[in-house]
């Protein structure tokens, strides 16, 4: 009798530790891996510095500083179900610095029928009270005059200008203000969603995303350096066509254990 109450618990126990072994199992957590891109040419922090890229509009640039922050990173079921992770990543291509990124959490493994994020901060979490320490001690804030919050990215670079000399550029997205000062107005949202589309999600998977970062002169409006260089925060007209552009810039390029 003692032989079979014997494995009998044994039996047990091999199978709550073949379900606990099925539960662990059964959700993991997914990593971020962003990239770049000029076209179908990989760009690292080891191309800034030099001109040697050509624009839509046929401008000779060259890329000093990248930066750009992603938050709220969501998946959407089969069910429609959202299941988002709250927080942020300043993607810093200069310093090559979080370009992989890991939200806090796991989700169950299976079939997603989208996965995407916010290019920058939604109005809510671009105003909270005393803002993010990280951010500000980046230099990632955004005047008051100009309506506060945060930058969306941060692009500077040298172009050559029309009578053939460099000329310094800052492509820098904030959300669209208007009436700066004391009292500034929003005419648009200029923060965006990017959807990557469906993902299977199994252990451990990685995510690796690309930014084509030529779209920002691209499409639909095609960027004329000569015209817009700099001063481009306070001109609400100059964000709305960031804000258009960015539709065609990141995309799901692999997915990956």
């Amino acid at each position: 009798m003692k032989k079979i109450l014997c494995l009998i618990t044994i039996t047990l126990l091999l199978l709550r530790c073949e379900s606990d072994a099925v539960s662990a199992n059964t959700q993991t957590n997914v990593s971020l891996n962003f990239v770049h891109a000029w076209e179908d040419t990989p760009v690292t922090n080891s191309d800034f510095n030099s001109i040697q890229f050509t624009n839509e509009n046929g401008e000779q640039l060259s890329i000093e500083r990248l930066r750009y922050l992603i938050s709220n990173v969501t998946f959407t079921t089969a069910n429609n179900e959202n299941l988002v992770f709250n927080g942020y990543n300043l993607i810093d291509v200069t310093n090559n610095q979080n370009l992989s990124f890991t939200p806090t959490g796991a989700i169950p493994l299976g079939t997603y029928n989208n996965v995407s994020f916010i290019f920058g901060f939604n109005n809510e979490d671009n105003y909270i009270e005393g803002g993010y320490p990280d951010l500000n001690s980046a230099s990632f804030n955004v005047p008051g005059m100009l309506g506060g919050g945060y930058h969306y990215m941060q692009f500077d670079g040298k172009f050559i200008n029309a009578t053939n000399e460099a000329q310094g550029f800052n492509y820098h997205a904030i959300r669209a203000v208007e009436n700066i000062g004391e009292n500034p107005t929003f005419p648009k949202d200029t923060f965006f969603k990017v959807n990557l589309g469906a993902v299977t999600i199994t252990a451990n998977t990685v995510l690796t995303i690309e930014m084509n970062i030529a779209e920002w002169f691209k499409t639909p409006n095609r960027w004329n350096l000569n015209e817009l260089n700099q001063m481009l925060m306070p001109n609400a007209d100059a964000q709305i066509m960031m804000f258009e552009n960015g539709q065609n810039v990141f995309s799901l390029k692999s997915v990956n254990e």
